[in-house]
């Protein structure tokens, strides 16, 4: 089945080379130069990627990312950017970008790129047909739904960002279990950012200031002390 990607990249001649090289591969490719162009298009169709620029006309690429994810949309984010400052990367992977390539780039660098992210959703798709055939899952007050992305309290919505659902959802999937932020990382944000830890540990934070009736002693979400994290098994909740 062809997957179907957008680029929204407001220099014509760079996109157009992408678009024939996903072609190559074959991508169907739709290019949008604007930013509230190409976000009224992810809103309103299904793509299996995006290809975003950061320096976008009308609406910059992070703001573009941070709409997508307040959608509840899951597609996989690539962003490119001219501008290589270590806080604009913060910024895109805090936001739900998965991907994160800085311009000029080799065509050959970013196909495998795109590649690699084709590759991670399809996975993560396959995943949850074999793996999530419930809807939901329940442990003690707090109930994930995954079919429609939605965390509650007991009788309380709680408001997640796109990104911390998945980490919360990677958790409560395999409760008991022990991953290093590093493992966080390569699940949760699809590709191996070294160096970002600070990034799993101000999304736990988050989480737990969310669902732990005491951030400070967490009943959901441990610490294991220097190690990482593991979400609680049924019986310590009921404990």
């Amino acid at each position: 089945m062809e997957k179907k990607v957008l680029i929204i990249e407001d220099d014509k001649d760079l996109a157009d080379l992408i678009g024939m090289h996903l072609k190559d591969i074959g991508c169907m490719v739709e290019i949008s130069q604007e930013g509230p162009a190409g976000l009224d298009l992810v809103l309103n169709n299904p793509f299996d990627l995006i290809i975003l620029d950061l320096m976008l006309p009308g609406m910059d690429g992070l703001e573009v990312c941070r709409q997508i994810r307040t959608e509840k949309r899951t597609v996989p984010i690539l962003m490119l950017t001219s501008r290589s400052e270590e806080l604009d990367k913060i910024l895109g992977l805090e936001l739900g970008a998965n991907d994160y390539i800085t311009k000029p780039f080799s065509i050959r660098e970013l196909m495998a790129r795109v590649k690699a992210n084709l590759r991670s959703m399809e996975a993560v798709k396959k995943e949850v047909l074999s793996r999530d055939e419930q809807a939901e899952l329940r442990f003690g007050s707090l109930v994930v739904n995954f079919e429609k992305r939605r965390v509650m309290m007991g009788e309380k919505t709680i408001e997640l960002t796109a990104r911390e659902f998945d980490l919360l959802a990677h958790f409560v999937r395999h409760p008991g279990r022990t991953y290093t932020r590093e493992q966080l990382l390569n699940e949760i944000w699809g590709y191996q950012f070294s160096g970002y830890d600070h990034t799993v540990n101000s999304h736990i934070n988050r989480l737990r200031n969310k669902i732990e009736t005491d951030p400070a002693k967490p009943d959901y979400i441990k610490t294991i002390w220097g190690v990482g994290y593991r979400f609680a098994e049924p019986g310590e909740l009921e404990a």
